[in-house]
């Protein structure tokens, strides 16, 4: 969702650019007066939120899932997919795209499948796909079959599709406007004490309930000497916010919790000085661009994905990995050690920038808008 954002935000605010960016390569100007996009989501996801304000055309279609589900779901989600299949289907038709563009999920594939094979051969649109993680999942290794063109987060990547041709390495498009604040203005904003270490600590939206109660355990003696900015997701919030009341008046300031944070996430990535977190695949992008040292802790139902990025990371020594049943009896020790040995700290960070390309969304706005000057890849 946020790639794809960053992206959109690309396109819209620099087309002067990104003409110019087409020349030097001897490419027609797209025959277009302004760029058309449509924006096709899940029923009941969270795009129509986010989506808010932005100039863009958004269409809903049924999506479902069939990796990891029961047998009991199945049959209903593969009916949700043919029905987001003619959905899909009923759009291009409307639309008639000369690009479509994916950053991976189930959603992805039935749409992919429509452009690829409901249109003539002349009229078929170009599909360029957006991997985020390192490692590809099911939905987006299907994709890349679909697709003419790929675009990769690091080169670590090209691995798992046979280093083929039609590859980029474009970077992870982070959230637009995501640094916004200086140091000192984000302390501000959280009201946080200067001279003490800042961690922060987040599991996703919903959140990691694992994290947040091994973080719950060991509170009261992480805040003799740091602050701490804890977005704990929607289903432990109550839990945390109770968890504050009981801390004791001279640490409970100290202790700064929240469900979700999303316009002000960038202030909570520049007031920290260490973060734990899920590995994700945003952490690809968020962590680089604010050189960030990190404790990962992979999603351990989440297949490789997340296990694959995190020792990515590690190995290129911005960060160090715990497992998940490692939590427990480790994590104290982990983050004290980091948070008492500056000169590591200030290594991990520099290591960390070093793999950041904060140009990752521009990089495929320009593959976007350079497909739009091409003629039909005419063929199936």
């Amino acid at each position: 969702m946020y790639p794809a954002l960053a992206v959109l935000k690309a396109l819209q605010d620099d087309e002067e650019r990104l003409r110019k960016s087409i020349e030097p390569k001897n490419l027609a100007q797209p025959d277009i007066d302004e760029m058309e996009v449509v924006w096709v989501g899940g029923e009941g996801g969270i795009e129509v939120e986010l989506l808010r304000g932005e100039k863009v055309d958004f269409r809903a279609i049924p999506a479902a899932g069939v990796h990891g589900v029961g047998l009991n779901a199945l049959p209903g989600n593969l009916w949700k997919i043919l029905k987001g299949f003619f959905a899909a289907r009923k759009i291009i038709k409307q639309f008639s795209p000369k690009v479509m563009f994916f950053t991976g999920g189930y959603l992805a594939v039935p749409v992919a499948i429509a452009g690829r094979t409901f249109l003539s051969k002349m009229q078929r649109p170009r599909i360029l796909l957006y991997v985020p993680d390192i490692e590809p999942g099911l939905a987006l290794k299907t994709l890349s079959n679909l697709s003419d063109e790929i675009a990769l987060t690091v080169e670590d990547s090209m691995k798992y599709f046979d280093f083929r041709s039609n590859l980029h390495v474009t970077g992870y498009p982070v959230r637009p406007n995501l640094r916004a604040y200086s140091r000192e203005q984000a302390q501000q904003e959280f009201n946080l004490l200067p001279h003490l270490p800042t961690l922060l600590v987040f599991g996703g939206s919903k959140g990691a309930r694992s994290i947040n109660r091994a973080l719950a355990a060991i509170l009261p003696q992480l805040l003799i000497d740091i602050q701490v900015i804890h977005i704990s997701g929607h289903l432990d919030w109550e839990e945390m916010e109770s968890l504050k009341e009981q801390l004791p008046d001279p640490i409970q300031s100290r202790y700064h919790v929240y469900a979700y944070l999303y316009q002000e996430m960038d202030a909570a990535l520049s007031a920290a000085d260490l973060v734990v977190s899920r590995s994700g695949a945003s952490v690809l992008g968020e962590f680089p661009l604010f050189g960030l040292p990190a404790i990962l802790v992979p999603y351990p139902h989440a297949w490789r994905y997340q296990e694959v990025n995190a020792r990515y990371l590690e190995e290129n020594g911005a960060a160090v990995v715990l497992q998940d049943d490692e939590l427990n009896n480790k994590l104290l020790a982990t983050i004290q050690d980091l948070i008492m040995d500056l000169d590591r700290r200030k290594r991990m960070g520099q290591t960390m920038t070093k793999l950041a390309n904060p140009h990752a969304a521009e990089n495929i706005a320009e593959l976007i808008y350079e497909r739009t000057s091409l003629p039909a890849p005419g063929r199936i």
